[in-house]
């Protein structure tokens, strides 16, 4: 699932008459570049959900044909953040496999498929992709990568759903994740919510871990400064 529902509000003046998942990076755009990347790593079911420019996004799926299946989740009435987007969808992901979330403004050279079977290997309930990177926002982590808290960086406030754990170490999401399609059973809220609220409710008891993927390039292109790096990194990836 790619979530290209935002408001893109960090890319103003570029999302004033587009979607974030339209904006160009060096003549092609961020959502072009996310399903090929999925597509070229054996990813060949993607739903994609949509909110604002919706329309636009439609029509750029009937012109642009990939070579995989398409659905679309419709968010236009109502934007559920990455939480009440991934239970709209359910539809779609709740089979018998685990599924992938990956937001649109990530560009990566993450094997993705190589993340699928670690998930599967440690039969986590979901399977977070992180780096020991800056970040105003952090996952904390214990000694066996096992979700344990979450820190804002900014105003220090801290959650700690595992009160026993002491040693945490701090990581930024990559915002690409692996889930089991088990969460559905797990997940009660309904509407508007934060998948990352989700998460520390859920990990006190159940499998949250992280991958840690400091060797891997991640780069967030939410803001208009990150759009030429992405560029310079796709022009040496010849993407």
């Amino acid at each position: 699932m790619i979530l290209a529902a935002g408001l893109g509000t960090r890319l103003m003046p570029l999302t004033a008459d587009k979607p974030k998942a339209l904006v160009e990076v060096g003549g092609k755009t961020l959502l072009e570049y996310c399903v090929d990347n999925l597509i070229s790593q054996g990813f060949n079911h993607i739903v994609i959900n949509v909110h604002h420019f919706a329309p636009m996004i439609y029509e750029f799926l009937s012109e642009r044909k990939f070579n995989s299946s398409i659905y679309i989740s419709d968010e236009s009435d109502r934007l559920l953040d990455t939480g009440g987007g991934i239970i709209h969808a359910r539809r779609f992901l709740d089979c018998d496999e685990p599924f992938l979330v990956h937001n649109v403004d990530i560009i990566s050279d993450i094997n993705l498929k190589e993340l699928v079977e670690t998930h599967k290997t440690k039969d986590a309930l979901a399977t977070l992709a992180v780096s020991r990177r800056e970040s105003s926002r952090v996952f904390l982590f214990d000694e066996d990568m096992l979700l344990s808290g979450w820190r804002n960086m900014l105003t220090g406030k801290s959650i700690f759903p595992n009160m026993h754990k002491t040693v945490l170490d701090a990581y930024a999401f990559a915002g690409i994740h692996v889930i089991s399609p088990r969460i559905f059973e797990l997940i009660s809220t309904q509407g508007v919510f934060s998948i990352v609220d989700a998460y520390l409710n859920l990990c006190k008891d159940n499998r949250i871990i992280g991958v840690n993927l400091d060797e891997n390039f991640i780069l967030d292109v939410g803001k208009p400064d990150a759009l030429k790096l992405a560029e310079e990194f796709l022009l040496t990836r010849h993407l």
